[in-house]
């Protein structure tokens, strides 16, 4: 039986959301009280990956009302790349130099809406990776209906040194090996996972929870029962009671085990 979280019940498991946009225009009404559910529902931590500069000063905002709660990523999402994307890429590497970051991201290559500016993603997307290396910071990679693209070019690089996530991950298991082979790279695993045409679980159960991540990729792919509704950092627990259920072994122990990758990876 899920967790009834709505009614701000206090877990003893530290979550960690990797992956969450809760500065999103979405959560203008109640940001406050979904910040106070995410809490009660254990969530320790929230990482904020940027999408572009319009989101980048919201974000911010955010992070300021507890740094050391909400962890800011740098990155330029690909469905914001276009012809313009030099000066993109500019103001990148200048918010990389400003101040700290937990990771470069969210970044990678989508050809799900529009495969027009495929050559400047890739571009983008394998300028950025070298950032992450050059500032020693991982990497939070999107990737939709394009990963070959997209770990093609991970793999070019062929650094050890890159580490990261591969947010949203719903690839089959040679994908997921192919990922695991790369070396210090983890699985983001959210909502997805409890949908029941998704055949992830079956994925996931020949994996290792030391490979994944938790994430909620709010305010999308909100986990059963509130499918079709507004996801929310609160939900990344449903997440874990799933992947629990998968590997068969307890909350407490998939609760240390994705917090300490977490942990581990964005060096909170």
């Amino acid at each position: 039986m899920h967790s009834d979280i709505s009614t701000l019940s206090i877990f003893s498991e530290m979550l960690i959301d990797s992956h969450s946009h809760i500065y999103s225009s979405e959560f203008d009404s109640d940001r406050l009280e979904v910040i106070t559910r995410a809490k009660a529902a254990g969530v320790e931590h929230i990482i904020l990956p940027n999408v572009d500069k319009e989101s980048l000063e919201p974000l911010l905002k955010l992070e300021a009302i507890d740094s050391g709660y909400f962890h800011a990523a740098m990155g330029l999402h690909p469905t914001s790349v276009d012809a313009g994307y030099l000066d993109e890429l500019v103001w990148v590497k200048s918010e990389l130099e400003r101040r700290p970051y937990c990771a470069v991201g969210e970044i990678g290559i989508d050809l799900y809406w529009d495969k027009t500016f495929l050559k400047e993603q890739i571009t983008v997307f394998e300028q950025q990776l070298q950032w992450a290396i050059d500032y020693n910071l991982p990497v939070i990679i999107h990737q939709r209906d394009a990963f070959e693209e997209t770990i093609a070019s991970v793999e070019k690089l062929n650094c050890k040194q890159l580490r990261g996530m591969f947010h949203s991950f719903g690839g089959s298991l040679e994908e997921a090996k192919r990922i695991m082979a790369l070396g210090g790279f983890y699985l983001g695993i959210n909502g997805v996972v409890t949908f029941k045409n998704s055949t992830l679980s079956h994925v996931l159960a020949q994996l290792s929870p030391g490979n994944i991540l938790l994430e909620t990729d709010a305010p999308y792919l909100t986990p059963v029962p509130h499918r079709g509704k507004r996801n929310e950092s609160a939900y990344v627990r449903l997440v874990a009671e799933k992947l629990s259920e998968i590997f068969n072994i307890s909350m407490e122990n998939i609760a240390d085990i994705t917090t300490n990758n977490a942990l581990t990876l964005f060096k909170l």
